[in-house]
């Protein structure tokens, strides 16, 4: 799962605006997380909570993560 966020991350950097607090954020996340579903679906939680545009930047890390 760490390869695939990474990978995620990588093809998310240049459409983000906070790299650095998506990239700790989703850390924190993953950390909590057993599998693929279960970070899929804190991160869907996060995105709910969270204020744009940081929402839109989870928005876009979370499609890549689905792509790969």
């Amino acid at each position: 799962m760490n390869e695939k966020i990474e990978k995620a991350l990588f093809e998310a950097r240049p459409y983000v605006e906070y790299f650095e607090e998506l990239k700790a954020k989703i850390e924190e996340i993953s950390s909590k997380a057993s599998n693929d579903k279960e970070f899929k679906t804190l991160v869907e939680k996060e995105i709910t909570l969270a204020k744009e545009p940081f929402k839109t930047d989870l928005r876009i890390f979370l499609q890549k993560f689905e792509v790969l």
